[in-house]
């Protein structure tokens, strides 16, 4: 017994650590998904077989990153080589990684049982919710459209009383994933069999080669978000705990209680002026920073049609959005989609964010920032994120002062962006930094202005310019004010105004690497 202890005392010690992991793992997410008023309107069609099925899940992801581990004979082999000086006990225990990945297999068998058990449970509760007509609490989440203008805030992934399980399962991305990984689960585990492994080497090889598909369905799997959360935000509005007994007043205008929301929301759409449709998005593992992009795809519009949109909202809001102008087909076709969103909300897709160069606006000491029409977009990304940082005294935030330029060509390109100009401009006082911020903004096609305390436009203190800017003089005039100064130049714009900026960074940089130094940046798609 003593030889056995002392020959084999690392693998128990391994084989406890990863059975605590798992049993720690289960234990957490169940308790999250039973306790956690997030979900309190789901486990009231769902009970605790919600919690089974999630807590499962997580294991089965945690034991399907480790299986392929000890079948990886380079990497066994690398670690066998660069663990020389371990003892000859802790490099024996390489030589039990078929045995590692045997006991791995059966985990996710397990957890796979479970799992599917579990949600057979589940739309078994899913459909007699959809179908109850008692008006109980379950029948009334389960009766929360899939089409309401508000969009898609449903809890049941059961449309209709009329759909049947089989046609869910089959019909959406959760339920045919999972057949699928099932399916080679079962081939792999049947030709793993001593039996067929040392008779049919062939059919043992081959047929465990489909753990792709599995390794794929699982990455896919949780995409389509059948088992939904109330979102911060309905639940800082109607919480659960207070809101929950009294779901027969929801719609009552006079109760303090509104309907719950789930995640999963189709975008939340804005209509500006001059044919411009604002489109913010909850954020589910999206991650950005000022100025970047994402490419955006209508599949009701065109499959195969992606276009770049500069992110409008900053890295600190909890949703982020862009701002699209009416500018060919495509646009046209999407505004007017949403236009119409009482009838059915567009799908929309999202890729990215990708970087562009003014997200290094905050590198430099001073900034120029230029934008003509809704070439605006990546600046409104950074003078939000400048807002949300003098509301938390951000002190590592480098930037001194920022010249903003906006050229227009009509006045209704202005209304979108007043709001956040006018809240910086109160922002600036409040804090005694009116001078951090010097913008102007310009109109062509106009030639007069009427002599206001505040712009008659744009209702902000500072005026409207009419015509185009005179970039020798401003860059004069910065040059003068930051002599020992690394100016950033940003723009998003035509190519023409690219040159012009170029040039004039060329001019007005000093010959001393001491003194003033122009940087020219612009965004490119």
């Amino acid at each position: 017994m003593g030889n056995w202890v002392v020959n084999h005392w690392f693998s128990v010690l391994f084989l406890a650590v990863w059975l605590g992991l798992n049993v720690f793992l289960f234990v957490d997410a169940f308790l999250k998904y039973e306790k956690a008023d997030k979900y309190y309107y789901t486990r009231k069609i769902l009970g605790s077989t919600l919690a089974c099925a999630r807590a499962s899940a997580l294991c089965l992801n945690f034991n399907s990153m480790l299986i392929l581990l000890p079948v990886c004979r380079n990497l066994l082999s690398f670690v066998r080589g660069t663990c020389s000086f371990c003892s000859r006990t802790l490099r024996k225990q390489l030589d039990h990684n078929l045995t590692f990945h045997k006991l791995v297999a059966y985990m996710i068998c397990l957890h796979t049982a479970i799992h599917i058990i579990a949600h057979l449970f589940n739309f078994d509760y899913y459909s007699r919710s959809r179908q109850a007509t008692d008006g109980s609490l379950a029948s009334i989440l389960s009766s929360l459209s899939h089409d309401e203008k508000k969009g898609d805030s449903w809890l049941n992934p059961i449309q209709s009383p009329n759909m049947t399980v089989e046609y869910v399962t089959f019909t959406s991305i959760a339920g045919l994933t999972g057949v699928i990984m099932t399916i080679a689960l079962i081939l792999m585990v049947a030709s793993a069999t001593e039996f067929i492994r040392r008779s049919y080497f062939e059919v043992f090889w081959y047929t465990h080669h489909v753990f792709i598909f599995y390794i794929l369905g699982l990455g896919i799997h949780g995409i389509g978000g059948i088992v939904r959360g109330q979102t911060e935000k309905s639940m800082n509005e109607s919480h659960p705990c207070k809101c929950a007994e009294s779901f027969e007043m929801w719609d009552d205008r006079d109760s303090h209680c509104r309907r719950p929301e789930f995640e999963g929301h189709p975008p939340e759409v804005v209509m500006h002026p001059s044919k411009v449709v604002e489109l913010q998005m909850n954020k589910r593992g999206f991650s950005m920073e000022v100025g970047q992009y994402i490419f955006v795809n209508c599949p009701s519009i065109s499959l195969l049609e992606w276009h770049p949109f500069t992110l409008t909202s900053a890295p600190e809001e909890d949703f982020f959005s862009i701002h699209i102008r009416a500018a060919g087909d495509w646009t046209e076709n999407l505004i007017r989609a949403f236009e119409q969103q009482y009838l059915t909300i567009p799908r929309i897709e999202v890729d990215g964010p990708f970087g562009t160069a003014s997200e290094d606006v905050f590198q430099y000491e001073v900034a120029v920032l230029v934008g003509a029409g809704i070439g605006v977009t990546p600046f409104a990304s950074i003078l939000k994120s400048i807002w949300y940082k003098f509301q938390c005294a951000d002190h590592n935030l480098k930037t001194k002062k920022i010249y903003f330029y906006w050229i227009c060509r009509e006045t209704g390109a202005f209304s979108w962006f007043n709001d956040l100009l006018t809240s910086l401009e109160q922002e600036m006082e409040e804090l005694g930094k009116v001078g951090f911020l010097n913008y102007r903004l310009f109109l062509t096609g106009w030639d007069s202005n009427i002599d206001k305390a505040t712009d008659i436009l744009t209702g902000l203190k500072q005026k409207t310019s009419f015509g185009r800017p005179m970039w020798d003089n401003e860059f004069s005039k910065i040059a003068t004010s930051h002599p020992k100064s690394v100016v950033g130049v940003f723009l998003c714009g035509p190519q023409a105004l690219a040159k012009s900026l170029r040039k004039c960074c060329h001019r007005y940089s000093s010959l001393d690497p001491r003194k003033v130094q122009f940087y020219f940046n612009k965004e490119n798609f």
